[in-house]
């Protein structure tokens, strides 16, 4: 979705952190669109962008056939930020020298500004920095000015003024530098001149106007979650076409505590007779017996799905439009530049082949979960609608370390009752980004009334996350965390022993499977 106000076009050149950046700069209210490194300059400029950015990514600038940019991309007389790789392929493209230096960085490095520059004003000092890199700008081209350095690194920022031309070797974009803001800032207000204008309100006009402009008088059919994902997608659609969506709840039997009564009761006022409860709990269990492996569950249940959802579609009559939640994470992790793959969403990849739809319709494909949020408060959704923890199409099926049986459906989809409850009566509802429990497939010793026992460990998992791409563990209290503890051995059958994650992400991902 194009927006028409300020924009600044980030090219992608394989990064998993783009779409931070993207979310960065939203973040401060300008609109930021995603494209292909090898888009060419033709198309950019027919964008009219405020600014370029050039993101980081895996490959060696120093390797034959590495990703390049359009070589007229300088020539548009455009603002652009490289960062990281996106900063030596300036450099190199322009002419500069890139080398291995003799030390690499990474992590929590100290950059010493020494020359504020536009790019860096305000932060005159040493600042803290996040640095990722095995390659480093040693010369930088004709005309630019080094801005920072650290102990290893000559030319941690540059800039060419007249030009506007800029580059960063560490990371602005995560969170482990403070004060990449500022830098965001000076870069999009400062340099790039935006003013700051796009709000929620003006993506969901311009969704709906693009919902409107996409269906016609067609009909939608949506894969209602009751996520919060699926749930806006609902509400946008019903907003922009009214009695033309169909939503279809399938109810795998991998849900949350009382989840699909929750959901009726939400969405049946919504939708009337438009809404359509389809309880397949018994034909996934069966199809995953015996099921281990996590990339084999999510495929069929995936898979599943899909033919639940033909099965229904064509006894429903005509339905030309499939709506999905697609959110930005779900992409970034399904696939990358380099073909990585690091998980697969089954809402991501396509059309599939056997569903009678002629097109897709994904209204959240480029925001963030927060952003998501933000567009359901806007719309109006019941806050706890809007603040539900996040779901994986999956369900409980990837909160089960193993194969899936209907006690352990139990076991798992108790304890995270426990905690959710918990959670919300401590007030940290807000606090958590997601929060659940997994059934580990580790059992242990214990003594339960006097008695040997020998059972399951439940792993609780909390993180707090603005974007879903990096996450840090929530500190719980600790004597919450013993009320939590306490209630699932003492309510939950089979559970003796109650463990805390404590893991940030990356290296590990926020769900276990």
């Amino acid at each position: 979705m194009k927006s028409k106000r300020d924009l600044i076009v980030l090219l992608d050149f394989g990064a998993q952190y783009s779409q931070l950046i993207a979310r960065r700069v939203r973040a401060e209210q300008v609109y930021c669109e995603i494209v292909p490194y090898n888009t060419p300059a033709a198309k950019i400029a027919a964008m009219s962008p405020k600014g370029i950015i050039f993101s980081g990514g895996p490959a060696s600038v120093l390797d034959v056939g590495s990703p390049r940019c359009d070589e007229a991309i300088f020539d548009l007389g455009v603002p652009i930020l490289g960062i990281c790789y996106g900063m030596q392929l300036m450099a190199h493209m322009l002419h500069g020298k890139v080398e291995i230096p003799d030390e690499r960085e990474y992590g929590q490095v100290e950059v010493e500004v020494k020359d504020e520059g536009q790019l860096l004003l305000g932060l005159k000092g040493r600042i803290k920095t996040w640095m990722s890199h095995t390659l480093q700008v040693s010369i930088p081209p004709q005309g630019f000015n080094i801005l920072a350095t650290t102990a290893h690194c000559d030319c941690a920022a540059f800039e060419n003024r007249e030009r506007r031309f800029y580059g960063l070797q560490f990371h602005p974009e995560v969170t482990h530098t403070p004060r990449g803001k500022e830098i965001f800032k000076n870069f999009l207000f400062y340099i790039c001149g935006c003013s700051g204008d796009w709000q929620m309100k003006s993506y969901a006009d311009e969704a709906i106007a693009a919902i409107r402009q996409q269906v016609g008088d067609k009909q939608v059919l949506l894969g209602l979650s009751g996520g919060v994902d699926s749930s806006v997608v609902a509400t946008l659609l019903h907003k922009a076409v009214g009695d033309q969506l169909t939503a279809v709840f399938v109810n795998h039997g991998l849900m949350r505590k009382n989840e699909p009564e929750e959901i009726e009761a939400v969405f049946r006022p919504l939708l009337g007779e438009k809404l359509i409860m389809v309880d397949a709990s018994e034909r996934f269990l069966a199809k995953l017996a015996g099921v281990t492996d996590p990339e084999t569950k999510r495929k069929i249940i995936g898979s599943e799905f899909i033919e639940v959802f033909a099965e229904t579609a064509r006894s429903l009559g005509r339905l030309d439009f499939l709506a999905q939640g697609t959110i930005y994470p779900d992409v970034v992790e399904s696939s990358s530049a380099t073909g990585t793959v690091i998980k697969s969403h089954h809402n991501v990849g396509g059309l599939p082949k056997d569903l009678p739809f002629c097109g897709i319709v994904e209204p959240l494909r480029l925001l963030f979960k927060d952003e998501v949020r933000e567009l359901g408060t806007e719309l109006g959704l019941p806050e706890h609608m809007v603040w539900r923890p996040p779901f994986p199409g999956p369900g409980l099926a990837i909160r089960i370390i193993g194969d899936i049986t209907a006690d352990k459906l139990l076991i798992v989809r108790e304890s995270d009752a426990i905690l959710r409850e918990e959670i919300v009566a401590s007030g940290l509802g807000r606090e958590a980004s997601q929060y659940f429990t997994v059934l580990t497939g580790l059992r242990s010793v214990g003594v339960m009334g006097d008695e040997r026992s020998y059972d399951y460990t439940i792993a609780i998992r909390a993180v707090n996350t603005d974007d879903f791409m990096t996450a840090d563990w929530l500190k719980i209290p600790y004597d919450i965390l013993d009320k939590i503890s306490r209630r699932i051995v003492n309510e939950v059958r089979h559970v003796n022993r109650v463990v805390y994650d404590i893991t940030s992400k990356p290296p590990a991902s926020i769900e276990w499977e």
